[in-house]
């Protein structure tokens, strides 16, 4: 494409707000808005990407010829982790085990087998908290059960959930089972006989109980007593009460143990860039540019490798004093075109140093400069983009040149 043909004919100064150095370098090229919104220019990259690597079987050569790291997880979104990232995923350092915050397993410590003692309904006044109730009865936290009182969506039943209480219920995890749901009323809590704040199992009506997958391995447990200001001491699941769904419900945190390794998952921000569904790669366009930039730049502008430029080649052509060089560039960029390479062909009649300083602000991977000495003595300049050194190569050797050079 030319240069003249795109929008790229005044290049953005970069960002004050600018989020991340590779956001900035984006909107200086011309791949991004302010408003981070996709230019032609970025269109341009996704597109060649998408066609390159379109089935689930191509991906995993998209992110290695990228150069792009990645956290891949366990249902098939593909993460890139960034400061400024909108998702939290978690990841074992280990065997790189990987899945969202909300939808990670971990290796839950499952207390000391312990006889089970008789239940026993106590006072607990202002224990309105998992921490202050802990800390009245002088117990840890995992000696207590954490409920939760919610209305499905699609049938208006209540839900009782409980989740021991030194953990924290991922909603996520929760909604594969029962579906949508919102918080219980007070009226539809005390409809069921429970009390809010003080909620227990035990003799609950038309209620739907939904336990962790920890909680029967529990023993002893205090919950609510039903009652406002009482909870019970030693609650039993089967003894004391039964539940229709058992399943993993906790969420997972940094620190918690991998769930097919002894490794510490650890914590990052992650924004998703791509998804396998059907067997296909879904690309989210405007993370996966940001990725590419935070990974792919340096102090003059973008540095992106082959696979993932918008095309290969930015041809420069140095208007001549006395020698006409356009011509032979309009005939060079047709003749590298028909020979299969894609460019960017800069023809404007502007500053060579403007031209050199856009060349690296966009960082395609390879330069081609035609000017007047060169020219003359029937030679281009060529450069690759993270390189410092210049060659000189034969105008009639380029094509031959560039064939072993990009394959």
């Amino acid at each position: 494409m030319r240069f003249s043909e795109t929008n790229l004919e005044t290049l953005r100064d970069a960002p004050s707000n600018a989020r991340t150095e590779g956001f900035a370098w984006l909107v200086r090229a011309g791949y991004l808005t302010r408003e981070n919104e996709i230019t032609a220019l970025g269109q341009q990259t996704i597109s060649r990407l998408q066609k390159e690597y379109e089935t689930e079987e191509e991906s995993a050569s998209l992110f290695h010829n990228i150069k792009l790291p990645v956290i891949e997880t366990e249902n098939g979104e593909i993460h890139f982790a960034i400061p400024t990232g909108k998702a939290h995923t978690l990841q074992c350092p280990s065997c790189k085990y990987a899945a969202r915050k909300d939808l990670a397993h971990f290796k839950k410590e499952v207390s000391q087998l312990e006889d089970e003692e008789p239940i026993e309904k106590v006072l607990t006044p202002d224990c309105h908290t998992i921490e202050k109730l802990a800390e009245f009865l002088n117990i840890p936290t995992k000696k207590t059960a954490k409920a939760i009182m919610l209305t499905r969506l699609s049938d208006g039943r209540l839900v009782f959930v409980m989740v021991r209480g030194d953990m924290q219920l991922s909603e996520a995890k929760l909604k594969k089972h029962i579906g949508e749901f919102q918080p219980a009323t007070y009226e539809e809590i005390a409809a069921a006989g429970a009390s809010p704040g003080f909620a227990s199992p035990v003799g609950l009506k038309n209620t739907l109980i939904v336990v962790d997958d920890l909680i029967p391995r529990s023993q002893n447990l205090v919950t609510g007593a039903n009652e406002e200001g009482y909870h019970l001491l030693n609650l039993n699941y089967e003894r004391d009460y039964t539940a229709e769904i058992i399943a993993d419900l906790a969420e997972a945190d940094a620190g918690d143990i991998c769930p097919n390794c002894d490794g510490k998952l650890e914590l990052f921000k992650t924004n998703l860039i791509a998804e396998k569904k059907d067997k296909k790669i879904e690309l989210y366009p405007a993370n996966l540019l940001q990725a590419l930039a935070e990974s792919h730049h340096d102090e003059n502008g973008l540095t992106l490798p082959l696979a993932a430029a918008p095309y290969d080649i930015y041809l420069m052509v140095i208007p001549g004093r006395k020698t006409d060089t356009t011509s032979p560039a309009d005939k060079l960029y047709e003749k590298l075109q028909k020979a299969g390479f894609s460019l960017l062909y800069d023809d404007r009649d502007t500053r060579a140093g403007v031209k050199f300083k856009d060349a690296d602000l966009i960082g395609l991977p390879l330069r081609i400069v035609l000017g007047e000495r060169g020219l003359e003595e029937g030679n281009l300049e060529v450069k690759l983009r993270t390189v410092k050194e210049k060659e000189l190569v034969a105008l009639d050797a380029i094509v031959n040149y560039l064939k072993k050079l990009l394959g």
